[in-house]
Formats: C-alpha cells, structure tokens, sequence
C-alpha cells in the first residue's frame, strides 16, 4: 500500500499524465484538420460557398499552414457585421480574459510561486504541491503579506477591466440599434406586450393607447387563441414533408429502372412509371389508430403514401383557409365599443383549453374587484398579448420603460419584450397569462435547484474519482486500486475524471432548457438568456464546489480520521491540493476542446452519413449541405464563466493555474474566430444584440467572491509554530476587499445596468425615424374622422388601421418611390415591387459606419400573427429526372392546386438528388425579406426573376 507521500507524488504524475496525453490528441487533432480541410470545405469553411452572395466569406489560404495565417490575421470586429453581437461579444470576452490573465500569469508566477516553494515546505508537500498555498510553513507566516498584495492587484486589474468592456458593450449595442441598417426593420421597431386587460385587446385600443408616444403605431397584432388551427397547421407541414419525401423515392426507383429510349410523352410517361414500379412498390405506411397515442409496427390501416399525402394537403389547405376567413371576421369584430361592455362571460385562455364560467366579478387582494369582459361571439378570442409595430424605433424603446397601466400585473415592463423578430416567438407561451407565468417561474426554478442537489451525487463520484490514490491508502478495501500501474491510477486521476465531469454538464444542459422553457418566456433567446444562468449555477456549484470539497476532503481523509480535533487546520492546507484536478479539467477544455473545435470530426462524420443514409429529398440534400450551423449561447458563454471561476478561485491558491487559462482562453479566442468568420452562421432572428455579455460580465465576479471568500477562511485559519492564528491582519483586509468588490460591482449595475437593454432618448435623432415627420400613412380606406387630431404642434397624426378593412393593408412609400404593402392575414404579398438591399436582409448582419448616414430601406418581417394564421403551404421541392417522370407528379399537384416546384434540384440517372440553390419557400424569404416558409404565386413569379442572379452567385 502506498503512503501518504505516494498519494501526494501522484499528483504530479496525473498532472503529468494528463499534460501529455491532452497534448498528443490535440497534435493529432490539429494535424488532422490542416490535412482534410482542403478536401472537405463544405465542413470547414461552409461560408465560403453560401449560394448567398451576402453571406459569403474570403476562403482560407490554400496553403498546408496557411489557415493559422489566415485565422491570425482576420479581425475579430468584423464578425459583428457577419454574424451579429452575439458571436462578436463572445469572442470579445474571450479576448479579455487574453489581456486579463496575462499580466496576472506573469506577476504570479514571479511572485507567488518563489513564496510557497523557496526555504519553505510542509510535511508530504511535494512536487506541485510545493506552489500551492498550503506549502507555506508555519514558522514563515509572514508571506501570506505578498500573497494578499497580489490579490488586491489583480482584483484592482480585473475591476478595470470590467469597467472598460462595460463602456465599450453599452456603445457597440447602441451604434447597432440606432443604424440605419437595424433601426429601419420592424424588428427594431416592436414591442410584444403581455399582461393586456380586457379593456385594451383590441387594435384600436391599443393603438389609442400608444399613441401619445413618438410617431405612433404603425400596426397592431393581437394574440388569439386559435383553437385547433396550430393543430392542422402542423399537420400539413407533415403531410408535405411526407408527400416530398415519397414522391422522390418513387422517382428514384422509376429513374434506376428505365432506359433511356422510354418515351417521354404525356399520354404514356403515367403507364411507363407504373411499369416500372409496380403499385404495390410504391411508398406506402400505416395510419395511426385515433385511439392510440403513439404508433406500432403493423398496427393500423395501410395506404399509399403519396395519394395520403396529396388528399392531405389538399383538406388542410381548404380547412385552414375556411379557418382563416373565421379568424378574419373575428378580427374585424374586436373594437374598442366591445370590449368596453362589463358583467359579460369571462373566457379564460389556457392554450388548447377553453374554459367558460359564469360571469363574476373577479377580486384581487389590495385591488378590489374587476370588469370582467368576454368574447364569446367570437371563434377565436383574443389572449392578453399583442405585438405592437411603432413608427419610430425610439417609440417602442419609451413603451418598453413607460408605466403603463394604474393596475398590477397589467402590462408591467416585466412582460415588455423589444426587438422581436416573428422567428424568435415561442407561440404556445403567448397565451399563458401574468399569475400562471408566476407560478411557472416558481416551479421551474424549483426544478433546477432539485436537479443541482440531486446531480451533486454522481459529480462527488467524480471528484472522488480524481483521488483515487488518497482513498486506497485510507480504506483497505480499496487497496487493490494502487496496486495498479502508476500510469493506470493517473490516467483515472487525471484525464477520465475530467471527461466524466464534462459529460456529466452535458447531459443536465437539456433538461436545464427544457425548464427553461416550461417557465413561459415568449422568445427563444429569452430562454437562452434564462438558461445561461440557470446552467452557470450548476456549473458554479456541482462543476466547482462540490467537486472542490469532494476532492479536497478525499485527501484530508487520513489526517482528519486520525486527528479529528485539527479539522480546520487540515482542511486548510488539504484544500488547496484538490487544484490538481482542476489543472487537468484546464488542459482537457484548452487542448483537445479546441483542437476538436475545428477538427470538428462529428460534423464531418454525421455529413457523409447523413448524405449517404438521408439525402432522400432535395430539401434534405439542402439541410446536409447547407445548413447552417449555430452556436446555443446559452450552454456555450457558463462553459466558458466556469473556466473563469475556476480560474480566479484558484489564482492564488494554486497559481500554477494561471499559465494554463491563459493558454486556454488564448486558444479558445483563436478558435471562435475561425468559426464564427468562416463557419458559423447564426440567424439574424436570434441576435440579442449580446445581452449574453453583461450576463458573463457579473459571472467574473462570483469568481471573484470565491476567490477572496476562500482567501480570507484560509487566513484566519492560517497558525504559526505556537498554533496561533498568524494572519488575521491579512483576513481583516480581504474582507475589506470583499466590501470593495461588492461596492463596485452595485457601481456597475447603477451605471450601466439601465442601458444594457434600451435605448436612452438622447438617441431618438439618431435612429430612423421611418419618414414620419416628412408625410403622415393615411390608409385609402380610413375614414379621415377617425383619426387622432394632433394635439400640438409638435404632434404626430396616429392612424387606427383597425377600423379600415382587413382586406386591404395601409400603404408605405419607400424612398425608392415605389410602393409596399406588409402581408396580409392569408399572407400574401402586396408588394407591388420589392425592394432588395445591396447591404442587408433580414437574414444577414451589417453595420454601418456611421448612425447618422442615410438609411436604406429594408423589408424585415411583417407579421406577427401566428404561423397557423398566416404562412401558406409549404412548396413540394422535387428533383428533375433525365426522363420527364417528375411531370406526371407536377400534374396530379396541379390538379390539388398544390404548389410545387422542380427549380434548382436535379436526379441523376443513378437516382442521386443535388441542389444548386435554397429551397424555393426560403429563397424568396432571403431575398425578399418575409416570414419563413411563406411563399405564393407572387412570390414563385418573384423567385423566378430573381433565380439567374443567385445561380451566378452561387457558381461563382
């Protein structure tokens, strides 16, 4: 059995062990990359090829070395302007922690490691324990003097740090809002409201309401509850990916069998594909029992997949549109004079539930009662939100920060959201109503403080794992462990713990989201946002303290059994020693984490089995090729915070740390910038604008809090050779440090936390005003009466487009001159040009150089009702074949009035599909600007037009 000095040693050797085996997969790893790179640009420099002029990059240097070169050389704030703030302001902060650890690196290393290892040692301290804090023995206590001057140092140096990062984040966010390339899209200029009393659910009320602000609104969307229209919208969405994917698969096998003197003519091509194919061959499944609520094998009634399909299409597209002229008079029924009319039945919206009870007049404790209003008469009622389309961007900035409502929970700021994009709306949460989304905020947080506690077992495994050696000298039932190969003990020690504990975050990252969106927040990157800090507290927590103490009291086991009374002491100077593990976790995320960054070897692995196992349809094709790849912020910034936290706890304690994170942080710096320039591609819709920053931002100073909390114990436990406490001068002023720190970080929030989100008035001139100043919409068939007269000369007339019929949209004079219409409830376009920028669209980044210039005119999105309402069907993307047979399909689409479209996609005489282009639904949402997936005749005719210009581009 080995002895305490063994266990002590060991530590060097996992150290060593783990140095040497991250470094030779991270040498393989980066060899591997610069090898393939060449051969696979799809995977590695997938921007360099976008079928999209705008969104395409410089490719890297073709030379064998060349991308370090290149990686090197491109700057780093150009990213904003290809893939937006978000990508931008992470790379940023991993530029920080550059510049913040070197100079902490360097004085530490030249000061700290000569006070704990020079003329000085504890009993069993060796090798790298001897630079660790518990190393200082008790006859030299007064070292601990330079220890705590270098902490006031580099918390002195941090704290600039942070205030430096702060200014500039709140200056690059507000030059993005106010662009004119940002500013001008609906976007920027909507505000989603939740919360709305009865009395306002309407257009006209809410408009009334809004009006007193800047430039007034432009357009009201009203949340409804829209019954079983979600329902049959997803439905069809299914149906159509079926239809394309059967229809395909019948074409494949009708082109490997044919010969190539087949006749092409219409009266015979129908009859050759039989013959081919014999209808008991073609695509076929089993539909779903009504009272099964999922499918078995060879349960339920077999039929053929493509008329199914077609039949479906066709059914659903006639009941969502009956559906939506319901949905059309409902609108046009929701004024003001009804929703003002009391003691009526009270509808309470619960998503797909509709519960109606007698009317009563609801009290609230401190409030008193209530109105109660219903909409019974209407199919679909309306929920308590609604989207709210502002004229001017400064407007929807004011209505985010304005008290609204003289009542509770009615429209607080809580439930404000500004810069929503239609992409970013998670639609089922926009019906949950202001006590239920309390509720669920309550139990969800509950949830994840259950889930940490009960994670924080298997994470103590690991950090037991990692000193497995102190264990075997302490039980004899684990004797048998050190009596494997030294090598053996530190591979365990060092590197497999390290994987478990990154496994282990991984998997607790899904159900965190999950959570996350239980809690009601209407928007995908709010629950990003939530989930950022609901992960970081687990991080902070089982990825750090638990796996501290764990280990930390692993190796005090041994003394503490033999001299419990001395637990303070011990743990002291034991504590410290648990950094070995944390060393490792360092080397682990800094070498093979980023050398697999960009090997990125399941990308690559998934592409070829994808394409060779589901490339069944051109979409498909598209999605393996072309999709983009995207980064989940909210698992990717704690990754990074916990690697800070980690480092500054253990900064002084163990200061070896600080060359490995700032090795680390300089890698990872130089990996995100080769993705999110050359590979990433993050969608415009769910840029926050970086409000993931000032997130990480305060995530530095928990690392700080540690850090001193853990510092001034360590002092005041700290005895001399008479066991005497011998530094509590040192401890009285770490806990001033403490109070300084704390009195800083309060400084920051005052200073900068009003301007992380919104934009101050001061900016209402330099943002785009939308030309309300220079002429007033009035809508062709507003009655000019009902108009709101100005009330000063300073005044801005409102429009109340809710009273104008719902067939007809207010029109909207570009600086172009021509004129634009936003779509209408069915969708469609009445755009009687459409205007593309050069420079940006909705679906790519920009900036401009200055606020001041002017601005272009860009379409953005222009509806915010939901999916089901407003998004035609899917067009059915098929292949062309050598042989004509995909003319029969387009005929019997025809027939169904199904769009459809054989564009851009091509089979070959094997049965292989290959695009040149996006699918059509989403090239003309690119180039055209509009909701995904919304496309109709207009806009096929409009594709059409479009489609040389982006062949060139893509070829090119």
């Amino acid at each position: 059995m080995s002895n305490l000095s063994g266990s002590t040693t060991a530590s060097t050797k996992t150290f060593l062990t783990s140095l040497v085996l991250n470094s030779a997969i991270a040498a393989v790893e980066i060899t591997a990359f610069t090898v393939v790179r060449r051969y696979f640009r799809l995977i590695y420099e997938p921007r360099s090829l976008s079928v999209f002029e705008a969104k395409r990059q410089e490719p890297l240097s073709p030379r064998f070395f060349g991308w370090i070169f290149s990686v090197y050389n491109a700057d780093y704030r150009m990213i904003k302007n290809i893939n937006g703030l978000d990508c931008y302001f992470f790379v940023r902060f991993l530029r920080m922690m550059v510049r913040v650890m070197l100079p902490i690196w360097l004085l530490s290393w030249a000061v700290l490691l000569p006070l704990t290892s020079v003329h000085t040692s504890v009993a069993g301290n060796t090798d790298l324990n001897k630079f660790i804090f518990g190393n200082v023995a008790p006859t030299e206590q007064a070292r601990y003097a330079g220890q705590l001057i270098v902490t006031w140092i580099l918390t002195i140096w941090i704290w600039w740090n942070i205030k430096y990062e702060m200014a500039h984040y709140v200056r690059v966010r507000q030059h993005h809002l106010v662009s004119p390339a940002h500013s001008s899209t609906a976007q920027a200029c909507t505000l989603l409201v939740m919360g709305i009393p009865p009395k306002y659910i309407s257009e006209s009320a809410l408009t009334g309401l809004f009006s007193h602000l800047p430039g007034g609104v432009r357009k009201v969307w009203i949340n409804r509850n829209l019954g079983d229209m979600p329902d049959l919208y997803n439905r069809r969405s299914k149906a159509c990916k079926m239809l394309e994917s059967a229809q395909t698969s019948l074409l494949r096998k009708a082109v490997k069998r044919s010969n190539k003197n087949a006749s092409n003519s219409e009266a015979t091509r129908r009859t050759l594909i039989e013959e081919l194919v014999p209808k008991q061959k073609w695509p076929s499944h089993r539909l779903l029992p009504s009272w099964m609520p999922f499918s078995i094998p060879f349960v339920g009634r077999k039929v053929d997949t493509v008329d199914w399909s077609e039949e479906q299409v066709r059914e659903l597209n006639m009941q969502l549109e009956q559906r939506r002229e319901v949905l059309a008079r409902d609108i046009a029924r929701t004024t003001t004079a009804e929703v003002e009319t009391t003691n009526r039945t009270h509808q309470i919206g619960a998503g797909k539930l509709n519960i109606t009870i007698p009317a009563v007049p609801v009290a609230i404790p401190l409030v008193g009662a209530r109105p109660v209003v219903d909409f019974s008469d209407q199919t679909y009622p309306p929920a308590n939100g609604a989207f709210i389309l502002f004229n001017t961007q400064i407007a929807a900035h004011l209505a985010a920060q304005t008290l609204t409502h003289h009542e509770p929970y009615c429209m607080p700021g809580s439930l404000k959201y500004v810069e929503v994009a239609p992409e970013d709306v998670i639609w089922d949460n926009l019906v949950i109503n202001p006590y239920d989304r309390r509720i669920r905020l309550a139990l969800s947080w509950a949830a994840t403080i259950g889930l940490i506690i009960v994670w924080a077992i298997p994470v103590a495994f690991v950090g037991f794992v990692s000193n497995i050696r102190a264990l075997c000298t302490t039980y004899h039932w684990l004797a048998w462990l050190c009596k494997m190969p030294v090598i053996v003990v530190s591979f365990i020690q060092g590197f497999l713990s390290s994987v478990l504990l990154a496994v282990l975050l991984l998997l607790v990252s899904i159900v965190l989201r999950v959570l996350a969106r239980l809690e009601g927040i209407p928007q995908r990157t709010g629950v990003e946002l939530s989930l950022m800090d609901r992960f970081f507290l687990f991080q902070v927590i089982n990825g750090f303290l638990v796996v501290t103490l764990s280990s930390g009291i692993i190796a005090s086991l041994p003394r503490l059994v033999n001299n419990p009374t001395s637990v303070p002491t011990i743990l002291a100077q034991n504590l410290p020693k648990s950094s070995t593990f944390f060393l490792t976790y360092i080397l682990l995320q800094g070498l093979s984490g980023t050398a697999g960054g960009f090997l990125q070897i399941a990308p690559l692995v998934m592409y070829y089995v994808r394409s060779t196992l589901l490339s069944s349809t051109p979409r498909a094709v598209y999605g393996i090729k072309y999709s983009p790849r995207t980064s989940d912020w909210g698992t990717l910034f704690p990754i990074i915070t916990q690697l800070v936290v980690i480092t500054l706890g253990y900064s002084i304690i163990s200061p070896i740390i600080n060359g490995l994170a700032f090795a680390a942080f300089f890698l990872f710096y130089f990996l995100y910038k080769y993705l999110f320039t050359w590979v990433n591609d993050q969608p415009c819709s769910s840029d926050t604008g970086g409000l993931f920053f000032p997130k990480a931002i305060q995530h530095i100073f928990v690392g700080l809090y540690i850090q001193q909390l853990c510092l001034c114990a360590l002092f005041f436990l700290a005895q001399n050779e008479n066991h005497s406490p011998s530094a509590i001068p040192e401890g009285a002023l770490m806990v001033v440090l403490i109070v300084f720190t704390a009195f800083f970080q309060n400084t920051i929030r005052n200073s900068y936390g009003p301007l992380i989100k919104l934009l101050p008035l001061t900016l209402a001139d330099k943002s785009y005003n939308g030309g309300v100043e220079a002429e007033q919409e009035v809508p062709p068939t507003a009655d000019p009466s009902q108009l709101v007269p100005p009330s000063g000369p300073g005044d801005v007339k409102v429009t109340d487009y809710s009273k104008a019929s719902t067939s007809e949209s207010p029109q909207r004079l570009s600086e172009e001159g021509e004129i634009s219409r936003p779509r209408d409830l069915d969708g469609n376009s009445h755009s009687q040009k459409r205007v593309a920028s050069p420079s940006y669209t909705n679906e790519s980044h920009a900036s401009s150089a200055s606020p001041s210039q002017k601005p272009i005119e860009i379409e953005g999105p222009t509806d915010f009702t939901h999916p089901a309402a407003v998004e035609n069907q899917r067009v059915i993307w098929l292949p062309q074949d050598p042989f004509g047979f995909v003319r029969e399909f387009e005929l019997g689409l025809d027939s169904r009035s199904i769009l459809h479209s054989t564009e851009g996609a091509e089979m070959n005489n094997m049965g292989r599909v290959d695009v040149t282009m996006a699918p059509p639904d989403e090239d003309v949402r690119r180039q055209v600007g509009g909701r995904s997936s919304t496309v109709n005749e207009d806009d096929m005719r409009a594709m059409r037009s479009l489609r040389a210009e982006t062949s060139k581009s893509a070829e090119a």
